[in-house]
């Protein structure tokens, strides 16, 4: 099998995300797209198929040794993916649900997934025009129009005692997510959108921790766990369990918490119970 180094296909993912966000920005921008409900009751537009095509022709052209598992396409079944060693994983538009809305708060997400580890993470905010990503080993960086840096989570004055920043849901009941944290701590909240903007922010300093109940795919995952390892936090199951990727035969995530500051005693705070 053809080897390509981790900064071409990098490189590649983000050329990618940008052209497939600024597709999805100028269908966004003009209104014209039309929504439709998937068989599990999400939402899903054809902006999200625009991108979703745009991303699978590319990848195919320049990567076709590599196989393409997108929340969008048709899925291989278990056996036929446990022969892949890597593959592409991707998320056309996650927050599909807040692009109907019009919050902004959308994102389009791209993993490489190496021998079931995310290895490549590319998420293009398009309202933002900003880019986020990672590669194993290499850290996590932001580029948009003003900035070019690389990025780590926020280190807490106190670990034990300092203020935590929780990335919370806009379409979430703050509640939910409230009742899970211990009362030993002062929190503020952030609202957002994605999933995986909720993990850049945490990436980046702007937030501190962000638990997700309810239904997700692996491909809301895949990118932002390796833009926010990379930029020294965790995503782990909502048990404290590592999340896994092509291992099972669902392709549905445990809720999960996005952690930012390793030195806080996070399973302390995050008080989970399975519902």
């Amino acid at each position: 099998m053809q080897e390509d180094s981790l900064d071409t296909l990098l490189a590649l993912a983000k050329d990618i995300a940008v052209e497939a966000g600024r597709d999805v920005m100028r269908i966004y921008n003009s209104g014209d797209f039309d929504a439709y409900q998937k068989d599990d009751d999400s939402p899903v537009t054809s902006a999200d198929y625009r991108a979703n095509d745009i991303i699978n022709k590319r990848l195919s052209a320049a990567t076709p040794h590599i196989p393409i598992l997108s929340e969008e396409n048709k899925h291989a079944s278990l056996e036929e993916r446990k022969k892949w060693p890597r593959y592409w994983l991707i998320d056309p538009i996650d927050g599909t649900q807040e692009f109907i809305a019009r919050s902004g708060d959308f994102a389009v997400n791209i993993a490489l997934i190496d021998n079931n580890e995310p290895v490549i993470g590319v998420i293009f905010w398009p309202p933002g025009q900003t880019l986020y990503y990672a590669s194993k080993g290499q850290g996590a960086y932001k580029e948009c129009p003003d900035e070019h840096r690389q990025i780590h989570v926020r280190k807490l004055d106190d670990p034990q005692n300092s203020v935590v920043m929780i990335a919370i849901s806009r379409r979430q009941a703050r509640d939910k997510i409230m009742s899970r944290m211990t009362a030993r701590r002062v929190y503020q909240t952030l609202p957002l959108g994605s999933c995986s903007l909720k993990s850049c922010f945490i990436a980046e300093g702007k937030a501190d921790v962000f638990m997700r109940i309810g239904i997700t795919g692996e491909w809301d995952t895949g990118a932002s766990q390796c833009i926010v390892e990379e930029a020294g936090g965790r995503i782990l199951a909502a048990d404290f369990e590592p999340l896994t990727y092509n291992q099972r035969t669902t392709l549905e995530n445990p809720d999960f918490v996005v952690m930012g500051d390793q030195r806080v005693p996070w399973q302390d705070i995050v008080q989970y119970e399975k519902e």
